[in-house]
């Protein structure tokens, strides 16, 4: 596979029906299932640093071999189903496709990576030598970054440039975010805004019946009235976990 379209889209929900909320994100998750799919994670950001975009909430990230996949998934009933099921909960939208010539050797990132997504709006009249000039630095800046031009200006509010990375732990967030001050000396001088998302890939299965998502968990106490299996996405620090078992023959 010599490349992949990226296809994010970040939400501002309001948080009046929370249960709504988890309806929408777990019914985008099951999608993962439909053929035009090679990836597709759906849940809350975790940390968002923006001028312009501090309100959004959640975050879509998928991929697809083909543009005709994408459009195929975009018009695809169960994707239509769960879209209208969630606007009355959905206040702001934007959507940034790119195609990725880099394409990364983990198509689908394990459940608890840390995805980080960078969009960038550029300053009037940059050239498109210079738009070439910003995707070849962020490639040999990050390996195994996915980046490529917006081709939906549609929804993408002037974004033009798009990026996406999945890391273990914060650790190597931190040491990513050291070569983003040495990579903004290079092509600081064309940007005019930037959006970073970061947010915890969570994978939901039949076999997860209980997801915690907790970025700076230590520790959690929880009771249990039946036998539940329980996934802990956590960004690197150690845990504990306490459960009781309030039913005595389990």
């Amino acid at each position: 596979m010599s490349s992949i379209v990226e296809h994010v889209v970040l939400f501002k929900l309001n948080d009046v029906d929370s249960g709504k909320i988890n309806s929408m994100v777990n019914g985008i998750n099951e999608l993962v299932n439909l053929d035009q799919l090679l990836h597709l994670s759906c849940g809350s950001i975790h940390r968002l640093s923006s001028t312009t975009a501090s309100a959004f909430t959640h975050v879509l990230h998928s991929r697809y071999r083909s543009k005709e996949d994408l459009n195929a998934y975009a018009i695809h009933p169960d994707h239509v189903r769960v879209v209208k099921e969630s606007e009355s909960i959905r206040e702001d939208i934007m959507a940034v496709n790119w195609i990725a010539d880099q394409v990364p050797e983990t198509l689908a990132p394990p459940p608890g990576s840390i995805g980080k997504i960078t969009l960038l709006k550029l300053k009037e009249n940059v050239s498109d030598e210079a738009k070439l000039e910003i995707m070849e630095v962020i490639k040999e800046k990050f390996q195994g970054i996915s980046v490529g031009e917006n081709f939906s200006p549609g929804r993408a509010r002037g974004f033009s440039i798009g990026s996406v990375s999945y890391f273990r732990d914060l650790g190597e967030i931190e040491a990513v975010d050291d070569q983003m001050k040495l990579q903004k000396e290079k092509i600081g001088d064309y940007i005019g805004d930037t959006i970073v998302v970061e947010f915890v890939r969570i994978d939901i299965n039949e076999f997860i019946d209980v997801v915690i998502y907790a970025p700076l968990l230590q520790c959690v106490r929880a009771k249990m009235y039946s036998t539940k299996n329980f996934q802990i996405i956590n960004s690197g620090f150690p845990a504990k976990l306490d459960i009781d078992f309030l039913y005595s023959d389990v």
